[in-house]
C-alpha cells in the first residue's frame, strides 16, 4: 500500500465534500476560491459537479491545471432509468452526451455514472440492469471519441428503489464484461462498499484498467440520513485501510476522492477548516 502520512499528493477534493451539489448548502465558495484552497494545501486534483461549470468547462479546466493540480473527474451523468430519470429515452441520451462533452471540455478523463433505481412499474432489477446496460453499450462510442472513460458507481442497496439499481460491485464488473469496451469501467466508493465481503474478489476480477475512481467517506453507525450524513473518514465504522489494500492489490495507484454528503454537520463549517481536517484524516486513517 502507498504511504500517505507524509505525502497527500494523490488526495483529490470532490466539491460535495463543500456543499457544492445541491443547492443552499455549503458556504458558497466560487470554484476560483475553492482551487485556490486545494492547491493551498497541496491536494493534487478536484472533482467538479455539473451544476458548477456551466458553459465555463474549458476556463475552469484550464484554471485547475494552471494551478498545478488536474481536474480527476466530474459528477455526473443523468440518472439513467428509475424515477430521477429525464422522461423519455432521447432526454436521457442528450443529457449523456451533455455530461460527455461538458467532462470533455474540463479534460476530465472519468466521467462517473449514477444509473438510476429501479425502473417504475418494473419491480425488476435485473431488467433494470439490462436497460442500464444498452444505453451505456450506446453511449460509448461517444465517450471515446470524446477521450473520456465512464465509471460505472453501483450504490450501497439502500438506493435501489430511486438512485441505483446498481448496487453491488459484482454487477458492475459483470457489466463490464458484458460490454467489454476499454472506456468503461467502475468507480469504488467507500459510502457504497463498505459492507460488501465479497469486494476484494471482486476487484481484482475487475482488473488495475476497469479501476477508474477510488471515493472516501466513512459510514456513520447511527446515521441519520442515508443520502446527506455521511462521516468524515475516521468518524464511522468503514475498514479504511482495508478497503483501500484491496483496491490497491487490484493494481489502483490513482487519486483518492473525498466525497462527504453531510448537510448538518461538514456542510455547515467553515470551508477552510473541512479542507484541513480532510487532509489530516486522509494522511492517518485512510
Amino acid at each position: 500500500m502507498r504511504d500517505f502520512s507524509n505525502d497527500h499528493s494523490a488526495l483529490t477534493l470532490n466539491t460535495a465534500t463543500l456543499g457544492h451539489n445541491l443547492d443552499g448548502y455549503g458556504a458558497g465558495w466560487p470554484v476560483e476560491r475553492m482551487i485556490d484552497a486545494c492547491t493551498e494545501r497541496g491536494l493534487g486534483g478536484i472533482v467538479f459537479w455539473r451544476r458548477e461549470i456551466g458553459n465555463r468547462a474549458v476556463e475552469i479546466g484550464e484554471r485547475v491545471r494552471a494551478s498545478g493540480m488536474q481536474v480527476v473527474g466530474l459528477c455526473r451523468t443523468p440518472f439513467l432509468v428509475g424515477p430521477l430519470a429525464p422522461p423519455t429515452r432521447q432526454q436521457v441520451m442528450d443529457d449523456f452526451h451533455a455530461s460527455i462533452d461538458m467532462a470533455a471540455g474540463l479534460q476530465a478523463p472519468v466521467l462517473t455514472i449514477v444509473v438510476g433505481g429501479v425502473i417504475e412499474g418494473s419491480h425488476s432489477m435485473t431488467d433494470s440492469l439490462k436497460t442500464v446496460a444498452d444505453i451505456v453499450a450506446e453511449t460509448l462510442p461517444y465517450a471515446a471519441k470524446a477521450g473520456v472513460k465512464l465509471a460505472l458507481e453501483p450504490l450501497n442497496p439502500v438506493y435501489g428503489g430511486n438512485r441505483s439499481c446498481l448496487v453491488s460491485v459484482r454487477d458492475a464488473v459483470d457489466m463490464c464484461e458484458a460490454i467489454d469496451d476499454d472506456h468503461l469501467g467502475i468507480a469504488v466508493d467507500v459510502y457504497h462498499v463498505w459492507w460488501d465481503t465479497s469486494l476484494e474478489a471482486e476487484l481484482k476480477r475487475t482488473g488495475p484498467k476497469r479501476i477508474l475512481g477510488y471515493h472516501l467517506c466513512d459510514w456513520l453507525a447511527d446515521t441519520t440520513d442515508v443520502l446527506l450524513d455521511r462521516g468524515m473518514m475516521g468518524d464511522g465504522v468503514a475498514d479504511l485501510k482495508a478497503i483501500r489494500k484491496a483496491v490497491e492489490d487490484a493494481g489502483y495507484v490513482g487519486p483518492c476522492e473525498v466525497e462527504i454528503f453531510s448537510a448538518n454537520d461538514w456542510w455547515k463549517r467553515d470551508p477552510g477548516n473541512v479542507l484541513d481536517v480532510m487532509v489530516e484524516r486522509f494522511r492517518s486513517v485512510c
